[in-house]
């Protein structure tokens, strides 16, 4: 299966820099200059990882990283920035960063570090491809069927969720079958899996 590193950066020097050494080790490398232009991409499901700069004009690598999240995408990120501050890194561990390196990037350590990242990339290739799947189903859900749905995997019975709605308990059923059609599920069980998949708030 074909493997790509994506490199967005604002800066074209350390694009060619980065290219130039990726692609000598027989990687497949795409670059932007600008995260829109990257996230103009219909489609990342090959396996593959991002080299993102933190710091660049309008988006930045902690936007782009939330972008791919909202869209489905797992995608490894490697964060690069000029200055590496401890709460930086912190905050992009909890953005899910594969890794956070400084710049100017040590080769050994970049070529080890992206290794790693396309290998997991490969493994959960097919569980990102099922949670893109989900999450394209969850967004064909009207807001009122999102909001059944939530009462639902809470537990509700359909007379409970049609006094939260105020609706009938006729249509409640009609709306849950509805909302078990569209996410492809045939028990609320499924359907509470689902949820915890696609990392749904729960709901007091």
């Amino acid at each position: 299966m074909d493997k790509t590193i994506y490199i967005v950066d604002d800066e074209e020097s350390v694009i060619a820099s980065l290219q130039n050494l990726l692609s000598s080790e027989g990687y497949q490398v795409s670059t932007f200059l600008s995260p829109s232009a990257f996230l103009d991409r219909a489609d990342y499901s090959t396996p593959c990882c991002l080299i993102v700069d933190l710091n660049m004009p309008g988006l930045d690598g902690f936007d782009v990283s939330l972008h791919l999240t909202e869209r489905g995408y797992s995608i490894p990120t490697i964060f690069l920035t000029g200055y590496g501050t401890i709460p930086l890194t912190v905050r992009a561990m909890k953005a899910g960063a594969f890794e956070f390196l400084t710049k100017p990037v040590m080769p050994d350590a970049l070529l080890r570090v992206v290794s790693e990242a396309l290998a997991l990339s490969e493994k959960c290739a097919l569980a990102s491809q099922e949670k893109r799947a989900m999450t394209a189903r969850f967004s064909s859900l009207t807001p009122r069927e999102k909001e059944l749905m939530q009462y639902v995997i809470r537990g509700l019975l359909n007379k409970q969720v049609a006094a939260e709605m105020g609706i009938s308990e006729i249509t409640a059923k009609v709306h849950k079958r509805r909302v078990m059609e569209k996410m492809a599920v045939r028990s609320v069980s499924d359907l509470v899996r689902a949820a915890e998949k696609l990392g749904l708030p729960e709901q007091s």
